[in-house]
């Protein structure tokens, strides 16, 4: 049970870095580090750049994803043969996700 609390806390920290706010945050961090520390000497430079790639890619990541995600409801809901409750499978875990791709593989070996 600790475990399911710890992934699906996880899995909201990842897409809390996606938000905008993150990106608000990070500035704020930076001026701070830059103020109150040694000033933007070269591994403060680099380590904040670093950060801010790393935001900057987990943003562009979700957006892919989410459209992604958009397009298959779409597709589920257009098709008569899916199974609409994929529809939901966005709110799981990666963990459970892959039990329900595991299935649905098992499922289509079967037909």
């Amino acid at each position: 049970m600790a475990f399911e609390k710890i992934r699906a806390w996880l899995t909201q920290l990842g897409v809390l870095t996606a938000r905008p706010a993150a990106f608000a945050l990070f500035a704020v961090y930076g001026i701070a580090w830059i103020v109150l520390g040694n000033g933007l000497e070269w591994h403060s430079l680099a380590t904040l750049a670093t950060w801010g790639m790393t935001l900057v890619i987990q943003r562009a990541e979700h957006r892919d994803t989410q459209a992604i995600h958009a397009k298959l409801d779409e597709l589920l809901k257009a098709s008569r043969r899916a199974d609409n409750e994929l529809m939901d499978i966005d709110d799981k875990d990666a963990e459970e996700v892959e039990r329900e791709r595991e299935e649905v593989r098992a499922q289509s070996m079967r037909e």
